[in-house]
């Protein structure tokens, strides 16, 4: 059994976990997995970290949160993040995540980017 704060569910608990959120994020988290789900259909959706996760293969793609006064978007690689530096110039950057507005959806040519660029990543680590 993997510990606690690694523990996964299922969609129907990625859905709960939106559902909870206020009426303008819910909203916001909603449109972005139907986003990621679009640019990679084949994306697993589950919780850890107490945000909603989307892996592939077993391996973490990408992640939101909402938190007080934002939602984030990470990325498991923070090597990656940083070549996206000219795409994110415009937000709050952490080690592996960037801050976005709760009632902004992340365009989706910058969404498609991160997650291809990603996904190349896992494919190219076996």
């Amino acid at each position: 059994m993997l510990p606690n704060k690694l523990e996964t569910m299922s969609a129907s608990e990625v859905t709960a976990y939106i559902k909870a959120q206020d009426p303008t994020k819910a909203k916001t988290l909603e449109a972005m997995r139907t986003l990621l789900l679009e640019v990679e259909p084949k994306l697993e959706q589950t919780i850890a970290w107490k945000s909603a996760m989307f892996k592939y293969n077993d391996k973490f793609v990408v992640g939101l949160c909402a938190h007080k006064g934002h939602l984030s978007f990470s990325l498991p690689s923070s090597e990656l993040l940083g070549t996206f530096s000219e795409d994110l110039k415009d937000f709050v950057l952490s080690k592996n995540s960037f801050q976005f507005a709760v009632d902004q959806v992340l365009p989706k040519k910058l969404v498609s980017k991160l997650v291809k660029a990603r996904l190349k990543e896992i494919r190219e680590a076996k």
